[in-house]
């Protein structure tokens, strides 16, 4: 086997994947390769035999195949046996995944990333991991577009306002316009106009007087949408609130289940 590992750069079609690779990843996994490649370069080649098949890297390169990248830089192990190769395709997975962390570190190393104002999301580690680290209270670096809905308490007052009067939808209507007069493909043009409605802005103080002059029907379907919530248990199993561990089990002790039953 040479020991002269030269990085080229291969059309991603010439690039064959190993039929037989047990190693799965998923559509999310497969995002988080996208986004780390798109903030810092492909910095690992994929490997590949002398015939272009993948011996590592097949998350890479369906992640370049997502950022629509033509080329990506490879790596050939030449002079493998047959038993490397295939030994190879498991042990570059399983070796990485036989490694630990020092907790107090990658802590440490995390909150110093947020006070740079870095992108923590790019780290790959979940919302629940990121608690677990960092704590309840610790404020990380979310995708804005990916929180949990927030929403503020009114107290409804007034006549019922009109339902045009509830939301601005003008930076929406803009951006839809301009992504119909692009000429993306029609699949890419849908995706980003329903994704434009992430711009509407709701007005909350009104959207509470709309729902108390509403039919029970409108009424249950504002709720299923977050846009108010009546039943807070409801809301924390729908995901719209999200307790704390230890508020979370001295809510269990003051509102016990038998307490909701009709004396």
């Amino acid at each position: 086997m040479s020991n002269n590992l030269e990085v080229r750069y291969v059309s991603v079609d010439e690039i064959i994947p190993y039929a037989n690779n047990s190693r799965t990843h998923s559509d999310q996994q497969v995002t988080q390769v996208a986004a780390s490649i798109k903030e810092f370069g492909f910095t690992n080649p994929i490997l590949v035999d002398e015939e272009n098949t993948i011996i590592a890297g097949h998350g890479r390169l369906q992640a370049a195949k997502k950022l629509t990248l033509t080329e990506v830089p490879v790596i050939t192990l030449e002079g493998l046996t047959d038993a490397q190769r295939k030994a190879y395709v498991i042990a570059d997975n399983k070796l990485a995944m036989n490694a630990g962390w020092d907790f107090e570190l990658l802590q440490a190393e995390i909150q110093h990333l947020q006070e740079l104002d870095f992108s923590i999301d790019l780290l790959g580690f979940d919302e629940k991991e990121l608690i677990e680290l960092l704590g309840d209270d610790n404020q990380f670096d979310e995708n804005a577009y990916t929180k949990k809905v927030d929403i503020p308490i009114y107290e409804p007052q007034g006549d019922k306002p009109d339902v045009k009067d509830l939301y601005d939808d003008s930076k929406t209507f803009d951006l839809v316009e301009k992504i119909k007069e692009s000429n993306l493909p029609q699949e890419e043009k849908d995706f980003l106009m329903l994704a434009a409605g992430r711009h509407t802005v709701l007005n909350f103080e009104l959207i509470a007087n709309y729902y108390a002059h509403s039919s029970q029907e409108c009424q249950e379907l504002m709720e299923d949408n977050a846009l108010v919530i009546i039943d807070f248990e409801k809301a924390i199993e729908n995901g719209y609130v999200v307790l704390s561990e230890k508020i979370s089990e001295q809510y269990l002790v003051d509102y016990p289940e038998s307490d909701d039953d009709e004396e």
